[in-house]
């Protein structure tokens, strides 16, 4: 379905000039990589059109694309054929910034135009955007039950996961878990909702979603896209160290999704659908 993806450089070298207690000095440092990755898709027959430009780390190109694509209801599981990088692109820059997702059946181009027009009245109509999200997806199944301390582990649990954190101290994580709170996966980005779509993306390429009985959790606050890609792919639970917005709040409550904020501590602030919460 998907070809192999290459090792691509996630971390950057840099200098800096480092002033501690008054001293100064040069040493050597590492930094996230940030690059622009254009997603295409296309049909049989059809040459791959670009929808989308994001900012993202690289690594996990492919479930980022597929991900993506799903979340934003351009695309459903089961219909992606193969994803690969565009390798005809004039300079070796940009050949692994470019991916293609070609799917078994035709892409209708108009679900670009709808779909984004909804999507960008987020900041000017909540009601628009949540009103796009119910098209595109019912509200979550019920269930499951899980205990407040398992849900006050998952950050530490997530932390324990994030090797390029550890080194560059500048990216968002996203991580997957079971209701029982065993690890489904973990990935890394510079843009949190690319995190998400990654972590969903791997599961839409394994033939996994819906993902009813996961639990989302994620490193900082929980945005209005986060809880609308949890809606779109079934999880019922979104976990955050921060807070949620209004519009996260309002999502969650609508589409059957469990918010929980602050969740640290040996604590957390159930937002929605506290049922779910023993």
């Amino acid at each position: 379905m998907a070809s192999t993806q290459p090792l691509r450089r996630n971390l950057t070298p840099a200098k800096v000039v480092s002033v501690r207690d008054g001293d100064r000095s040069e040493r050597a440092d590492t930094v996230a990589t940030e690059e622009p990755m254009e997603i295409r898709v296309g049909g049989p027959g059809q040459e791959a059109k670009a929808v989308a430009v994001t900012m993202r780390t690289p690594g996990g190109d492919f479930e980022l694309a597929v991900g993506f694509l799903f979340t934003e209801g351009l695309i459903q599981p089961n219909e992606v054929h193969r994803v690969v990088y565009c390798d005809n692109l004039p300079g070796d820059d940009q050949r692994y910034n470019v991916i293609s997702v070609l799917l078994d059946r035709p892409f209708d181009a108009a679900l670009v135009r709808r779909n984004f027009f909804a999507t960008s009245s987020c900041g000017v109509c909540g009601k628009a955007a949540l009103d796009d999200i119910e098209v595109r997806c019912a509200p979550v199944a019920p269930g499951p039950e899980v205990a407040a301390d398992l849900l006050s582990v998952l950050p530490d649990r997530l932390r324990a996961n994030q090797p390029m954190f550890d080194r560059t101290g500048g990216l968002h994580a996203a991580g997957l878990f079971t209701a029982e709170g065993e690890l489904v996966s973990v990935r890394e980005d510079v843009g949190r909702h690319n995190a998400v779509d990654k972590v969903v993306g791997e599961q839409v390429l394994a033939g996994n979603v819906p993902l009813a009985g996961h639990i989302l959790q994620v490193s900082g606050r929980a945005s209005f896209e986060i809880v609308q890609k949890a809606a779109v792919a079934g999880i019922p639970i979104v976990s955050a160290v921060g807070a949620p917005s209004s519009l996260a709040v309002e999502a969650g409550e609508r589409f059957g999704i469990t918010v929980v904020g602050f969740v640290r501590d040996g604590g957390c602030n159930i937002y929605t659908h506290p049922e779910r919460v023993a």
